[in-house]
């Protein structure tokens, strides 16, 4: 496989964001977004897909909307330039993880067309200090940027296990679908053959 690794950085008048990533890593991070509770999800992630990530974020004052937005914006990005055309992936991945009584169900597809279906059972506007509004958008986001469809759905009555599990699942899922399949060859996982969209 081609070196799978990108760096994208995106500097607004709202946030500055820089996220590297390596697909092929060991679930090594270091992520600073300036919300402890994002950086916990964020981490999940990584260390739960085995995919490297770098991750710094830096947001103006106006709230933690417009750094979790623009962060999702920026890691979409770079997941979508690090897959690149594809070749021998598995392409699909699902998972189901479940973390106390919280219950998450996600599914991803890099089928090269951005679409996020995202379903919280929030039992309260906050996880921690994080308002939960802001994860969806940064999950539709990532989907959107990386050019994949992402379903996620999540039971439970803490909102702190539900964001984690869901974060958790998303990883194994991401970490199935870019997998290299050893029956698939060096082919495009499509019968088109691309998944450029």
């Amino acid at each position: 496989m081609a070196n799978r690794r990108a760096t994208i950085k995106r500097e607004t008048g709202e946030t500055k964001v820089l996220v590297t990533i390596d697909l092929d890593g060991t679930g090594t991070y270091d992520v600073q977004t300036g919300n402890g509770f994002l950086d916990h999800m964020l981490s999940q992630l990584s260390r739960h897909s085995l995919i490297d990530l770098s991750i710094k974020s830096e947001r103006d004052a106006s709230g933690w909307h417009h750094v979790a937005e623009d962060t999702g914006i920026v890691l979409g990005r770079a997941f979508h330039e690090a897959v690149g055309d594809g070749k021998g992936i598995r392409r699909m991945g699902h998972a189901i993880v479940p973390l106390d009584e919280a219950l998450a169900t996600v599914a991803v597809d890099i089928s090269g067309r951005g679409f996020a279906e995202v379903n919280f059972a929030w039992t309260g506007d906050k996880a921690e200090d994080l308002p939960v509004e802001v994860l969806p958008h940064l999950l539709e986001a990532f989907a959107n940027e990386a050019h994949v469809a992402l379903h996620i759905t999540v039971t439970g009555k803490n909102n702190h296990h539900l964001a984690e599990a869901a974060f958790k699942a998303l990883a194994k899922a991401l970490r199935m679908a870019t997998e290299v399949d050893p029956r698939g060859g060096t082919g495009v996982p499509s019968t088109k053959g691309t998944i450029s969209g």
